[in-house]
């Protein structure tokens, strides 16, 4: 692996100054998609972390925030599918980058499949995880409408639901941690927007036009985009090859990520004797080498950026009893004074 660090780098698009970071070596693999992205915060979240890692091992790892996500820096939310694609030519561009493969999860396969139709001669090959083809079929409009306004008005409570949908099977702590992540990847305005975004992507037009070869990986009980939609992205597209795993999730790095990683670094062209031992990291979230928990970690966090325990217990779903535990705890494994003493210590010593 040449390099395991993320540098922040902007790329202009004629519209928006999108921000990319890149990491690794050999051949390049572009890794993009998800309603919500933050270069710098998915990386301390560790099931992200953990994922991303073992692509670098791989290849030479490119992420982006797409426009009006993360570090991109955009006056709007895009209303259509332009933008994403100059953002993803962009940033290309920008990385030097001819060739390469990319893989796509969520809202980014749509953009993925009509930018492989537009720029056959760029994509070398594409790997779609929890894919569909238009917004629009992802739930009836009255609950879309229903959904991204809950998401504007109470980023807390619809975020839950959200994490309810991706993540079922998560552990409290496991939503818990997802659930800070998805809050710190942007303000309830942004997240709304950028639902309302994703509902209105339509590559069914472009789908015919793919000439890279293509797999769609797509989890037997994902809630959030039915295997009925991956179904039918995989027989749209040309030539590709659909793969159903088992589980639940629909984030490629939560339930069996290993599987995921499999699967992607195969078809990306990776020797499966050179992956090695892939766990499944999906784990408790929890950074073994800390001596506080993943929730006493985000608790922390929290009391760091000023929040109050009544504040705190909103944005976890906890009661403020169980906060002031929390930070009781972490403070006697820290041996520290007091809640700003803790708090120093984790902002000091980021999850690794």
């Amino acid at each position: 692996m040449a390099s395991s660090a993320f540098a922040i780098q902007h790329a202009w698009s004629g519209s928006d100054d999108v921000a990319w970071a890149e990491a690794g070596g050999g051949a390049p693999l572009l890794l993009g998609g998800w309603w919500m992205s933050h270069l710098i915060h998915d990386m301390e979240y560790v099931p992200i972390r953990r994922f991303v890692g073992e692509l670098v091992r791989h290849r030479r790892v490119i992420r982006m925030d797409a426009p009006g996500s993360g570090l991109t820096r955009s006056d709007t939310a895009p209303a259509d599918m332009t933008r994403h694609l100059d953002a993803l030519r962009a940033v290309l561009d920008a990385a030097g980058t001819e060739r390469v493969t990319l893989l796509a999860g969520s809202s980014g396969c749509p953009v993925a499949i009509e930018f492989s139709a537009r720029h056959p001669d760029r994509v070398d090959r594409l790997i779609l995880s929890g894919a569909y083809l238009r917004g629009a079929d992802i739930a009836a409009e009255d609950d879309r409408a229903a959904l991204v306004e809950l998401v504007r008005r109470s980023w807390g409570v619809g975020g839950r639901i959200m994490s309810d949908v991706f993540y079922p099977e998560a552990t409290p702590e496991q939503h818990a941690a997802f659930l800070h992540h998805q809050r710190m990847s942007g303000p309830g305005e942004a997240a709304a927007a950028a639902l309302a975004g994703v509902y209105g992507l339509d590559a069914r037009g472009a789908a015919s036009g793919v000439a890279a070869p293509t797999v769609v990986l797509h989890r037997r009980g994902d809630r959030a985009i039915p295997l009925a939609l991956g179904m039918a992205t995989a027989r749209a597209v040309p030539g590709a090859r659909l793969e159903v795993l088992d589980g639940t999730a629909h984030h490629p790095w939560h339930g069996d990520s290993a599987a995921v990683l499999r699967h992607a670094l195969a078809f990306a062209g990776v020797d499966p004797s050179r992956m090695g031992n892939l766990a499944q990291h999906d784990g408790a979230d929890v950074d073994p080498d800390s001596p506080i928990t993943a929730r006493e970690r985000i608790v922390l966090q929290l009391v760091a950026q000023g929040f109050t325990d009544g504040q705190i217990a909103a944005e976890l779903f906890l009661s403020v009893h169980t906060v002031h535990r929390h930070v009781a705890n972490a403070r006697r494994k820290l041996g520290v004074p007091s809640r700003a003493a803790a708090a120093a210590w984790v902002t000091a010593h980021p999850s690794g």
